[in-house]
């Protein structure tokens, strides 16, 4: 068992049957029952299984088949319901087998909460439906996009999506939801400035910018993080790519002395000189490529102002080393907290621990109520607000519980697997290197090899068509060569029933892609496919 203080807190926290009720359509009142997310139920399901809670994990999964809908009259956020809902259903399908669920045949390439993921996934769809492919920011579940509906959008709820989406694709076989998300990532990187930054809002119909404030925090913050994130889950070069030239201008216009402060993203002229608690992640973001001595020196600057008030405020003024007037609350946020627990498993830094242990000792001496733990109202008085996020549960539970449960099966470095039959062949599973969603629910990336094994032999092939048909087209004289006229194509040899166009089509199905990420070998994979394991990738040399 880790070490705990930690452990009454977080038993409290793994049995609370809370629920958070999505908005009130217009009109009468609905039976709550017919409306209710049971969103914090969703978003603390695999928090349960991490803990060890596994006979509340397999009840809590039975209440959900029974009880959650999402054919509703509601207007939901489209980034929310992402990442906690659809993020929650896919990391609990895939870790259903490991909490003693009897799963179906097929898993984990079928299953009912993987079915529920692809549901709720499928409400969000409509919003993707703008001539610039980056979806709306709010979406009815059963009507679609509202005629009236804001076509202004964050920056975070355009660019989060690639990690679920993906997984969801890989299980499914439906290439629609990869697709999307894609499109919205690129659509963003077309319209970030001439100095390469972003901004916080912009209308996705007409793709123009309506906060033009650059930093990595609130508003932009999961951007970042699911380009390095998405690039680690599919070994995608493109990704990594888009992060580093990025990080390249962050570096250039927004840090100052380890801080970041927001810019002009036109001009990168300072135009807020503070520090948001929603900040707290870039440290453990920088380990993840590797960049340690420039993160630990940001995460000792954020820990200093931990230390100032016994956790973080929304909004920190730098140059007056004080809160900001309205945003002095504490809600409990994990974003410090997970930025120790990556660090922690990269270096090994007591230092690390130091936070976790205050981090505890904070929680149970300011927010401890009778039935949770409540928002920090006033970090100055510590006063308290009567509610208890759900990411408190999802992420600040599960994040500390990890920074000092080393053995936890999260931290798995590939020693241990299980190997699991799915209708496209043998697949290894639960071998580490698991892939944390925004709302720090683990994805296994092994499990995005299990449900397209036939499409890979198919690739195979066609690797080995092409291979031939090249050996035999030199061989054939020159004749047909030099009888071809402009614009004339080859015909390709007798029996190759793929054109051009086709057998020139990649893993991600675009023209002219090439697939360069070598198939799944497991149990021994490559050391690209650990690169999560230790809190840091090692990118290959130019």
């Amino acid at each position: 068992m880790p070490w705990c203080p930690l452990y009454s807190l977080c038993l409290l926290c793994a049995v609370l049957p809370l629920h958070h009720n999505a908005p009130e359509p217009e009109g009468p009142a609905p039976d709550p029952a017919h409306y209710s997310f049971s969103l914090t139920l969703i978003d603390a399901l695999d928090t349960l299984l991490i803990l060890g809670n596994v006979t509340e994990f397999q009840r809590v999964v039975d209440v959900l088949q029974e009880s959650v809908d999402f054919d509703i009259d509601v207007n939901a956020s489209v980034f929310e319901t992402n990442i906690r809902v659809v993020g929650s259903l896919l990391s609990a399908h895939l870790l259903s087998k490991k909490a003693g669920v009897e799963v179906e045949a097929g898993w984990p390439c079928s299953g009912p909460l993987l079915r529920m993921a692809e549901e709720a996934a499928r409400k969000l769809l409509p919003a993707f439906q703008t001539p610039t492919g980056m979806p709306y920011g709010t979406v009815n579940l059963m009507h679609g996009v509202n005629p009236g509906e804001t076509p202004v959008t964050c920056t975070a709820g355009i660019g989060t999506f690639i990690v679920e989406f993906a997984t969801l694709s890989s299980l499914t076989g439906d290439p629609v939801f990869e697709d999307v998300a894609r499109r919205a990532l690129k659509g963003l990187w077309k319209s970030r400035s001439d100095i390469g930054l972003v901004g916080n809002h912009i209308d996705v119909v007409t793709g123009k910018w309506v906060a033009q404030d650059a930093g990595i925090g609130a508003g932009v913050d999961s951007y970042f993080e699911y380009l390095v994130k998405g690039a680690i889950l599919l070994q995608d070069k493109e990704l990594m790519s888009m992060f580093l030239e990025y990080n390249k201008a962050i570096r250039n216009y927004t840090r100052f002395d380890d801080w970041y402060l927001w810019v002009q993203m036109y001009k990168g002229t300072v135009s807020m000189p503070v520090f948001q608690s929603l900040e707290a992640y870039w440290p453990g973001l920088q380990s993840l490529i590797g960049d340690i001595d420039n993160a630990m020196r940001t995460f000792l600057n954020y820990y200093t102002v931990w230390k100032q008030f016994g956790g973080l405020p929304e909004f920190y003024n730098i140059p007056q080393g004080y809160t900001v007037e309205k945003r002095e609350g504490y809600p409990l946020r994990p974003e410090l907290i997970e930025s120790a627990m990556y660090l922690y498993q990269a270096t090994r830094d007591p230092t690390l621990l130091e936070l976790g242990r205050d981090a505890v000792e904070s929680i149970e001496k300011i927010s401890k109520v009778e039935c949770g733990f409540a928002t920090i109202k006033d970090l100055r008085d510590h006063k308290l607000d009567n509610r208890m996020e759900s990411f408190f549960l999802a992420e600040t539970v599960k994040y500390l519980y990890l920074l000092f449960d080393p053995t936890n099966f999260i931290h798995n470095n590939g020693s241990t697997f299980d190997a699991v039959i799915t209708p496209y062949g043998e697949c290894i599973l639960g071998a580490g290197g698991y892939v944390f969603n925004t709302e720090a629910h683990p994805i296994d990336p092994a499990a995005l090899h299990c449900c397209r094994k036939q499409k890979e032999e198919q690739w195979e092939i066609e690797d080995l068509m092409r291979e031939f048909y090249s050996l035999e087209r030199s061989r054939k004289s020159t004749s047909r060569k030099t009888t071809a006229g402009p614009g004339h194509r080859e015909i390709p040899p007798k029996g190759n029933d793929a054109s051009p166009s086709e057998s020139e089509t990649g893993v991600n199905g675009k023209k002219g892609s090439k697939r360069s990420v070598p198939l799944l070998r497991c149990p021994s994979q490559p050391f690209t496919s650990k690169l999560a394991l230790l809190g840091q990738v090692f990118l290959d040399s130019p």
